[in-house]
């Protein structure tokens, strides 16, 4: 079976992977569509944890099911669903704390291309169907269905956690495909004034579109200073971080509000040490600044969730397609595209004729 592979860190190919096995509650699926994202480019070329030799790569899909396993009650041969990039063990016992993206061990959630076979290969498995893979509903198109699977429920996922209020304003550090859905997300959610963080002209207009009030760029002076002088002096209700290197974090705890701010993260620091924490706008500690640092949900309830919001118009995120690729074989060349990101690219879209 063919497969697109990490061979070794830095290092992609084509592999001849062995056929998944089917199991009682499980699916064999074959993608329909598929895009590779930020997440995909750090496992390749960002190091982190050890990887199994020739891992199938790949966490965002919309796949044909083949086969069901004997106690699948939902899905059938034939449907084509959406395949959420988070895909909890909802049988965990941790599941029953609440903990379903780190139940039993840390991120175990997020398990397809990490630490179990992706989906950019000609035949992918989801163990678990009938509470994972998403049933996609009408007037619902593919660019909208796999936008849904990681790229909208990661962004909403930072606005939630951002503890958004009717009138609030927010800031969103990093308006790549995750930030534009945390804008769309805030906005959704009542900020009143929604302050964009970012440099690309193609990110900026369609921030602008999800709902953002205000676009700032670093090329214009210190991103936190701007802020602040935009809320004269009083910073943000809510920053939600979505893009950038260590510094980020930083300038997130500086720019919100002490007493009742909140920063909400969903972003990835690569490499090991430490992300700084500021004494002064810290307030030495005592700033009363609330601080989430969060992985995207997932699973199926979620995902049909997010597509509801796409079914009934309240957001499109099939906007960000802007790169369309045809072809299994054209996900190496999707990967370098995210990868290098040209300035007119927000997310390309492999659909698998």
């Amino acid at each position: 079976m063919k497969a697109f592979v990490l061979k070794k860190p830095g290092v992609v190919g084509w592999h001849d992977a062995p056929e998944p096995s089917l199991v009682p509650y499980g699916a064999i699926l074959a993608p329909v569509a598929m895009t590779p994202c930020s997440s995909d480019v750090h496992t390749v070329y960002g190091g982190g944890s050890p990887k199994a030799p020739n891992l199938i790569l790949g966490h965002e899909c919309v796949a044909r099911i083949l086969e069901v396993g004997d106690q699948v009650r939902d899905f059938s041969p034939g449907e084509i669903v959406a395949v959420p990039a988070i895909t909890p063990d909802w049988r965990a016992l941790a599941i029953q704390e609440g903990n379903d993206r780190h139940a039993g061990k840390p991120f175990s959630g997020h398990q397809l291309g990490r630490t179990q076979p992706g989906v950019f290969a000609e035949r992918f498995l989801i163990p678990d169907a009938d509470t994972t893979l998403a049933k996609i509903p009408p007037g619902v198109t593919l660019e909208q269905a796999l936008m849904c699977v990681d790229t909208m429920t990661t962004g909403f996922t930072g606005a939630e956690y951002a503890d958004i209020k009717a009138g609030d304003t927010v800031v969103v550090l990093g308006i790549g495909p995750i930030g534009l859905m945390a804008v769309a997300g805030a906005a959704h959610m009542g900020a009143a004034r929604i302050i964009g963080v970012g440099t690309r002209p193609v990110c900026a207009a369609l921030a602008r579109e999800y709902g953002a009030t205000d676009v700032i760029s670093y090329r214009d002076g210190d991103v936190v200073e701007q802020v602040l002088d935009m809320t004269d002096g009083l910073g943000a209700d809510g920053v939600i971080i979505c893009g950038g290197g260590d510094e980020v974090f930083t300038q997130a705890v500086d720019m919100v509000r002490y007493g009742i701010g909140t920063v909400s993260n969903v972003n990835y620091y690569g490499g090991t040490g430490s992300i700084g924490y500021p004494k002064f706008s810290g307030g030495r500690g005592m700033a009363g600044k609330t601080i989430h640092m969060e992985l995207a949900r997932g699973g199926r309830a979620r995902i049909e969730r997010m597509l509801k919001m796409v079914q009934y118009k309240r957001v499109d995120p099939g906007k960000m397609v802007t790169h369309r690729l045809h072809g299994l074989d054209k996900v190496e060349e999707a990967l370098e595209l995210m990868h290098h990101k040209p300035k007119d690219l927000v997310k390309v879209m492999v659909q698998n004729d």
